[in-house]
């Protein structure tokens, strides 16, 4: 049974997770900067595993990120069907989905 307890965890999650996944798009870019950097003075290519560990994260956070989205609308529309659809847990969860909805339109739809 669905709980605001439950909603406010799911939603921090989601918001736990999109954080994540803008701190791995950052890290990438430095890391790619870096590489390019170090291939253009000649050095090792070492750079570029770290470059490749910190792509490969993100579509881990991809997938934990639409696993968490997926729980926390699953919880709204249990409260929605026990008519519990008020107060400020839920709109916060409502903007988080409508946030993270939006995310994956621009990020992965474009």
């Amino acid at each position: 049974m669905a709980t605001i307890r439950n909603l406010k965890i799911k939603t921090s999650s989601c918001k736990r997770i999109v954080k994540e996944l803008h701190c791995y798009g950052e890290e990438v870019e430095r890391e790619a900067a870096k590489t390019a950097d170090m291939k253009e003075k000649g050095a090792s290519e070492s750079y570029e595993n770290v470059l490749a560990e910190s792509r490969m994260m993100i579509p881990d956070c991809r997938k934990r990120l639409e696993s968490s989205l997926a729980d926390l609308k699953g919880i709204l529309a249990e409260l929605e069907e026990a008519n519990q659809k008020e107060g400020p847990e839920v709109t916060e969860a409502e903007s988080i989905v409508a946030d993270v909805d939006k995310l994956f339109q621009t990020i992965w739809n474009s």
